[in-house]
């Protein structure tokens, strides 16, 4: 790991694509099964699920993958170019470990592998027990570069999807979006005709948008200019009922109104938890407050950002018997703790991030009350959230300049100018990052990324113009930090 510079972010190892070699996706392959192995839930024979994103390096590193179950004796079940989703969706049900290749929402050269147990996500303490174990390569295999030099194909693939679509169905009804026009925007999402499929399954009405032969890395927390753009322009012709699209492997969704505005995941998160009927809501330190302030849940709670974390928390809450469980993360992926009962029908446990889920919470709610969605998102408090990051910043140096100015934030506050406007810093939380609530209730969180060189900013305001330039001044605030290295 520290030879490779591939490690463990918030969901799973990544790197570069250079830098994951056949070699080093073997040995974390080999270490996550010893791992597995050791608990259980893993030893000859066992099945073990895998699947990619549409990234250029994702079927080298797949191969790779296979080789080394193929190595432990496992047996390979290949699900295709899938949602990270319904992979679990399969191999949770089946019982068996599953290992999805994706650099989710971040660009082509760099890739990923999220590693599942054989019910659940892998969570930090299973990659703190992973880091510990050793990996041989066996002699032979890999030439002096790190490429596979054994010939290995991928096995037949298993159409996972019909099952996954037929949840949607089972649980919303074959009419739930009925009369209803959606453009659903492809890019290079795995997900982008999986999409099509449960809008037409519910009853809607599918326009497929965008589909893009090279990989485009949309950021569901992090709309891109040029993704605002198009979803405006595409709602110009007022035919679309709202928009849909995921990142990469369609874990993180991002829906638009008629009008063509992204909303935000954390938004997104409040109306599908609110129309679940939701008891406990978990959800990442960095997630808009009109949870809380909307009231509907009787248990929230707060986490530092990474769907493990979220698991975690959520999970206890199940265990401590505050259901319907559920969590959501500010990029808008949504996870069930617990099942869910609604209308004589129930949606199982899906303890992972899902895309589909709040779109359709959101989409079904707005059609049932007769309303778009931006109206639906009218009837939450007004609290408005955005976020940026500052790229190519090394980890470590945001973690320096964030720990100096942790030391002694309110000086380090006035130093940056966030004061100007805000007033007085008025409580810091160090959950993950630094975030700093001022005395006018708005907040600045600043945090370096799990996943790539970036420094994350995340802002906070009572209305969306404060909230932008607050963003501005944030982002404008710490650029000198990248100046410095």
């Amino acid at each position: 790991m520290t030879q490779s510079g591939v490690a463990f972010g918030t969901s799973g190892a990544r790197g570069l694509v250079t830098a994951m070699t056949d070699a080093v996706c073997f040995a974390y392959t080999v270490g996550y099964l010893r791992h597995l192995a050791n608990l259980g839930e893993f030893a000859p024979g066992t099945p073990v699920a895998v699947a990619g994103d549409l990234r250029p390096s994702t079927p080298r590193i797949l191969r790779a993958c296979v080789a080394a179950i193929r190595h432990m004796q496992g047996e390979p079940v290949f699900c295709g170019f899938v949602p990270t989703p319904a992979l679990c969706l399969h191999a949770f049900a089946h019982g068996y470990p599953s290992l999805m290749v994706t650099g989710s929402h971040i660009p082509a050269d760099r890739n990923g592998i999220k590693f599942n147990r054989a019910c659940g996500e892998f969570l930090k303490s299973d990659e703190a027990a992973m880091r510990t174990l050793d990996a041989t390569l066996p002699d032979g295999w890999f030439d002096a570069h790190g490429a596979l030099v054994v010939p290995i194909e991928l096995p037949r693939p298993t159409d996972i999807v019909p099952a996954y679509v037929a949840r949607y169905r089972a649980f919303f009804g074959p009419d739930a979006l009925s009369g209803l026009t959606l453009g659903v925007y492809q890019h290079s999402a795995v997900g982008r005709d999986v999409l099509v499929q449960v809008v037409e399954a519910l009853g809607g009405t599918a326009v497929p948008l965008g589909r893009a032969e090279s990989f485009i890395p949309v950021d569901t927390e992090a709309v891109r200019p040029e993704d605002a753009a198009l979803a405006r322009d595409w709602a110009a012709g007022g035919t679309l009922d709202a928009i849909l699209t995921t990142d990469g492997d369609s874990d993180r969704p991002l829906l638009a109104d008629a009008r063509g505005n992204w909303l935000r995941g954390d938004v997104l998160g409040i109306l599908a938890a609110r129309f679940l009927g939701a008891a406990s809501v978990t959800t990442p330190v960095s997630s808009n407050t009109a949870l809380e302030k909307s009231g509907f849940a009787r248990d929230v709670r707060r986490t530092r950002i990474g769907s493990p974390f979220v698991v975690a928390a959520m999970t206890e809450a199940a265990g401590a018997g505050i259901t319907p469980s559920v969590g959501y993360e500010a990029n808008g992926g949504f996870l069930l703790a617990t099942d869910i009962p609604q209308n004589g029908r129930t949606l199982q446990a899906l303890p992972t991030r899902d895309a589909v889920l709040p779109m359709l919470c959101a989409l079904v709610a707005a059609r049932r009350e007769g309303t778009g969605l931006a109206a639906l998102v009218g009837t939450l408090p007004p609290r408005f959230t955005l976020s940026d990051r500052l790229e190519n910043m090394p980890t470590a140096q945001s973690q320096a300049e964030i720990e100096k100015l942790g030391g002694n934030p309110a000086e380090g506050a006035v130093g940056l100018g966030f004061i100007d406007t805000p007033g007085d810093l008025a409580h810091v939380d160090r959950t993950d990052g630094l975030r700093m609530t001022f005395a006018n209730g708005e907040i600045i969180h600043l945090r370096p990324s799990g996943n790539a060189p970036e420094l994350r900013v995340y802002v906070e305001a009572d209305t969306p113009e404060r909230a932008a330039a607050l963003l501005k001044t944030g982002i404008d605030a710490v650029s000198v930090w990248k100046e410095r290295s």
